[in-house]
């Protein structure tokens, strides 16, 4: 599972050890992803802070698949908190940017505002300053946190002021889409902390190693 940054299914990795049992090696596979994400929960984010929310596909059961609702509140997607440390860089001809240092992606039941602001606050630590777009969600984050600032939603706001955020969100929806098409609401979760692992140790030499404390 380390050996790729992106990801790999159990039936390719059924295939590569030659396991005969497919179940055994995902239900394998889901505890390791439950202990990365449990390593990743020890960790807060702090400084400067860019969070925003995503809606990721979920597979659905036949049953309501004709009885879906459309849009914002649909069945088939689910509402993830996505948040990134960044930090503003200025080069020697004073243009402006950002560097990414940690993330964190969390699946939020139903989209409430009360799970939202209590997520955020086991994810970061109190002395942050957190940037967000204008959402009535965000109304009580200000109340522990250093500063808040929020800005109108925005194509400019998405590509400056939010942009390792919205980086983090395609690059997660391309893997999760290409490699395992379609993923139950139940484990999104799970593979959601595959990927952030993976993403918050993409400098490190050895990711195995670090793993293998982790699972032990």
């Amino acid at each position: 599972m380390t050996n790729t940054k992106k990801g790999l299914s159990a039936r390719e990795m059924q295939r590569q050890i030659g396991h005969k049992r497919y179940t055994t090696v995902w239900a394998i596979m889901h505890r390791i992803r439950e202990k990365m994400g449990e390593r990743d929960q020890k960790y807060l984010l702090k400084d400067m802070i860019e969070f925003d929310e995503a809606h990721f596909e979920k597979a659905v059961p036949k049953s309501i698949k004709n009885n879906l609702k459309r849009g914002k509140g649909s069945q088939r997607q689910a509402n993830v908190m996505v948040i990134a440390e960044s930090f503003p860089l200025e080069n020697k001809e004073g243009k402006q940017s950002r560097f990414c240092g940690y993330f964190k992606m969390k699946v939020i039941p139903n989209g409430k505002a009360t799970t939202i602001d209590q997520t955020l606050q086991q994810s970061i630590k109190e002395k942050s300053i957190v940037f967000s777009d204008k959402s009535t969600s965000y109304v009580n984050i200000s109340d522990y946190v250093e500063v808040h600032i929020t800005q109108k939603s925005s194509p400019q706001t998405t590509d400056e002021t939010l942009q390792w955020v919205h980086i983090a969100i395609s690059n997660a929806k391309r893997t999760l889409l290409g490699i395992y098409h379609k993923i139950s609401g139940k484990y999104l979760q799970n593979y959601l902390d595959e990927f952030i692992y993976k993403l918050n140790r993409r400098y490190f030499s050895s990711v195995f190693d670090r793993l293998l404390i982790a699972v032990v």
